[in-house]
């Protein structure tokens, strides 16, 4: 068995020791933003950033839309880490090295996780510019053996089998859904599929991945979540459709990062609101 690209413990510590320098406070709760949301950072108050490039061991992002900054700051009386943008698979990564910003978010104190991305719609009452809440989530790519836990287990962090029955904390839903229909954000709720990428997918694997029962689909997720349960931390999922999956080949559609970006303005106004609800009813630390 070959250990390249797995992180070591001592690797995530250096991680966040250099953080620690950067930044005073201890963060409570972390957010991920999905590719075209890095504009949410702009309602976080007092906050600094620094590169991803100046971290070690973080990995370098080379796709549009993800800046590849942490920031640290407070948003509604919360303390909170914002990973802005992303490592994916697709990059070249192994599931080890793109998971590991969020084990050391848990290391830095983060024990409450806001996971974001954008999504293309398998669900057909879905639209553009729609938020999707996460129940559940199926990691095609994990099932097929890349799978972020693979290795030696870091019992520092968590078990070796996790438990993934309710990888979305049914509180945080309940209450996402609270929020969503008090200030009248529109929210649908559902599964999210992960794949490999960087391919959008064929007509034939958006119907298929539609009969095996998900809502949405996309290429990140679902590897943070689970490290992040694997080390105790708390999970809310919200997907912003960016685009409608195609699945005819008679389609005269075309899918485009382009397209996830542009359809972002409409999103992060949404998500926004949703998150600053969330956070504001949640006890504060």
């Amino acid at each position: 068995m070959t250990t390249d690209h797995i992180p070591t413990l001592e690797q995530l510590q250096a991680a966040a020791e250099v953080i620690n320098q950067h930044f005073a406070q201890m963060p409570q709760v972390g957010i991920v933003l999905g590719s075209g949301m890095g504009a949410l950072t702009e309602v976080v108050a007092d906050r600094h950033g620094i590169p991803y490039g100046d971290i070690p061991h973080f990995p370098t992002l080379t796709i549009p839309g993800h800046a590849g900054v942490l920031v640290m700051g407070n948003l509604a009386g919360h303390c909170v880490a914002v990973l802005q943008g992303r490592a994916h698979y697709y990059e070249g990564y192994s599931m080890q090295q793109i998971t590991l910003p969020v084990r050391v978010l848990r290391l830095l104190g983060v024990h409450t996780l806001i996971v974001t991305n954008a999504a293309g719609a398998l669900n057909p009452t879905f639209n553009p510019g729609d938020l999707m809440l996460i129940c559940d989530h199926i990691n095609l790519v994990g099932m097929a053996g890349a799978h972020p836990l693979r290795g030696p287990n870091l019992d520092a962090l968590g078990p070796r089998f996790p438990d993934m029955s309710q990888a979305y904390d049914p509180a945080l839903r309940t209450l996402a859904r609270r929020i969503a229909q008090e200030r009248d954000i529109p929210l649908h709720e559902g599964v999210y599929v992960c794949v490999a990428g960087p391919s959008f997918e064929t007509p034939a694997e958006v119907r298929f991945l539609r009969l095996i029962g998900g809502d949405a689909v996309g290429m990140s997720t679902a590897p943070e979540v689970t490290v992040a349960r694997h080390a105790g931390m708390r999970v809310l999922g919200v997907s912003g459709i960016s685009n409608v999956a195609i699945d005819q080949p008679t389609s005269e559609r075309i899918t485009s990062h382009d397209e996830v970006l542009e359809t972002a303005e409409i999103i992060v106004p949404r998500l926004t609101e949703l998150i600053r609800g969330v956070l504001g009813a949640l006890p504060r630390a």
